[in-house]
Parts: structure tokens; sequence; C-alpha cells
């Protein structure tokens, strides 16, 4: 009987961690009509954080949907990355088009299959309009306000596309497009600025 309790108990808190609640609604409609912004930095600057080597490679500013959220408490990346926002802007952040789709989490990543085996848009269309990005928070408030961030939100995040090198050797570095996929296509976004729209 304690077992059944005790495996009822992890469940339930398993639930209460990783659950966001049904997914959010709005009416039809393009509701972030923005591409993301991306400036060259002639100078690439430099700062250390958390014991790692920060490389400022672009300036970013991107406002967008919040299609999907995911926490991080252990792992190297998650020192510096504790949370993964995938966002959606112009055609993915209208309700018509992502109700045709299911979104899902892979780790550090996301995938999208249609839904009743239609697509509602292009598929080249519906990846370069949505994107996973590992939120890299500048402050400790930040990083509060980051872990508050729900699905559906409407977010405006500024700061950098950065590359980080740990410690230990490793390097994980931004994309620096939103026309790519797979393998180190997520953006690494060093976040000085988030507000709501």
């Amino acid at each position: 009987m304690r077992t059944a309790i005790l495996i009822a108990c992890a469940a339930f808190l398993l639930l209460a961690v990783f659950w966001e609640g049904p997914e959010p609604r709005s009416a039809p409609g393009v509701l972030v009509p923005y591409e993301p912004d991306q400036d060259a930095i002639e100078t690439r600057h430099q700062w250390r954080f958390k014991d790692s080597q920060v490389t400022a490679l672009a300036n970013f500013r991107v406002r967008a949907r919040v299609l999907l959220t995911e926490h991080y408490w252990w792992g190297r990346e998650a020192g510096v990355s504790p949370v993964d926002l995938t966002l959606g802007w112009r055609l993915m952040s209208n309700q018509e088009v992502l109700d045709g789709l299911h979104l899902y989490r892979m780790r550090r990543a996301y995938a999208w299959a249609p839904r009743n085996d239609r697509l509602p848009a292009a598929a080249d269309d519906i990846n370069t309009h949505a994107a996973n990005m590992h939120m890299v928070p500048s402050t400790e408030e930040l990083d509060g306000r980051l872990r508050g961030i729900k699905r559906g939100d409407l977010v405006d995040i500024r700061g950098y596309l950065i590359e980080i090198k740990f410690p230990d050797g490793g390097t994980w570095r931004s994309s620096l497009t939103r026309t790519d996929s797979g393998n180190s296509a997520c953006e690494l976004v060093w976040v000085n600025e988030l507000n709501k729209l």
C-alpha cells in the first residue's frame, strides 16, 4: 500500500512540475507580425559568465508567441541556460495555423507534425517562422521572469546571439539563421531585456 501511495505522489509531483495545462488558444489571425531582428557585430566582445567565456555574435531581438517551454536543472548547459522557449512569429503566431500542427518537445529542441495528415502551410514557411531558443538570462531577476513564461504568452526579447566556451573545453554556439534545421539549428540567446507584448 505504501508503494502505491509513493508512486501516486511521485506521479502527482511530476505532473505539477512538467504539465503546463491545456493548450492556450487565441482568436484566429497573426498575433506577431514581426520577423526577428538580427544585426552583425563588427567587433565581437567577450565576457565571463558562470566560469565560462561568452562571445556576442550578433545583436538580436525577437517578438513572438510562446509555443512551448522547457525548464532544465541538471547538466552543464542548464547551468547557463535553464529555460528553452519555442517561439513562433508571423504565420506561426496564428491560431489557425497552430490548430493544424502537433508541436512537441525533444531534449533542447522541438518538432512538429501535421494534424489530420494535412499541413496548414508550406513546410518551409512553418520552419522559418518558428525556432527553439536556449535562453541565457543575464541577471537573476531575468532568470526568474523567464521561468514564469508560459505557452501562449507574447514576448519581446532583446540581447545577443552568443557562443559559450565552457571550462571543460566544450563550445555551445548559436545558429545565426532562421532557415536551418536539425542539430545546431537553435538560437542561443543572451537575454538583456524581456517584456510581454
